[in-house]
């Protein structure tokens, strides 16, 4: 009796089940994170109207409103808000390049770091902004004590996360980078700065925070224009609505720019989930 061997066909597809869909969240959720702000706003207005707040220590929101369009009008506000910006972008690009310069020099040498880390934890422990007399009497009244603050501020907070950023970078990927023969500049470029960016991003954020905190005390303290200037007036005559405007104004520029490093921070990081 010969068996005769079956001959296997081709195999049957096996059904396959399609990838899940992306949920698709409600157009709504994207306004999620303005609800706590806006119930914010509804109870001040509340308070104000009801008489809680005392309309001469604390403008309502609405008048606040209709004080910020009677300034940008009269062209009161807008100069202003310039004037502040133009000092916080000197100030912080002239930290930001002092700060990561002086991080790569400490980071990448053993030479580097003893002679740039001890100088810099001990500038770090003074309060920077305990030095506005002292910069007023060494340069004057000008903006060159305010930017010189700024810097100050934004400096130490970018050192120290690029550093532990570039600290944190595993030695295996910096002796594979030797061994394909990546030049000093290329080691840095491919290597050094893309494994700092996480850390590097965070002390942005943070700079870019202190940096207006400085600003809102140095120009209260000396100015001749800027935000905290017409805050100043604003208070020798008791106009609460103007101070607001003001505060409220270093606010947004504060929330915009750290938006505009949030954008930054999902754009250079989007591996990450």
């Amino acid at each position: 009796m010969t068996v005769t061997p079956v001959l296997a066909g081709p195999a049957a597809p096996t059904p396959t089940t399609p990838p899940p869909r992306p949920l698709r969240r409600p157009r709504l959720w994207h306004f999620r994170r303005w609800v706590s702000p806006l119930v914010i706003l509804t109870l001040w207005q509340l308070a104000s109207s009801t008489g809680l707040l005392d309309p001469r220590k604390m403008a309502s929101p609405v008048e606040i409103a209709v004080r910020s369009v009677e300034l940008i009008s009269d062209g009161t506000l807008g100069p202003a808000v310039l004037a502040s910006l133009e000092r916080v972008g000197l100030g912080f690009a002239i930290g930001a390049v002092i700060g990561v310069g002086l991080a790569l020099v400490a980071g990448l040498s053993r030479l580097g770091d003893d002679a740039v880390d001890p100088p810099l934890q001990m500038l770090r422990t003074l309060p920077h902004l305990g030095l506005v007399p002292l910069f007023i009497a060494w340069m004057g009244l000008g903006d060159t004590p305010k930017v010189v603050l700024i810097a100050m501020g934004v400096l130490f907070p970018l050192y120290l996360n690029t550093l532990g950023g570039i600290r944190s970078i595993d030695r295996k990927t910096m002796e594979v980078a030797k061994a394909l023969h990546l030049t000093r500049m290329q080691r840095i470029r491919h290597v050094v700065l893309p494994g700092a960016m996480p850390q590097a991003l965070v002390g942005l954020r943070q700079s870019l925070g202190i940096a207006w905190l400085t600003l809102i005390v140095a120009e209260t303290i000396s100015a001749t224009s800027g935000l905290g200037f017409m805050i100043n007036n604003a208070r020798e005559f008791l106009q609460m609505d103007v101070i607001v405007v003001g505060l409220v104004t270093y606010s947004l520029l504060g929330l915009l720019t750290d938006v505009a490093v949030r954008h930054l921070e999902r754009r250079a990081l989007s591996w990450r989930s």
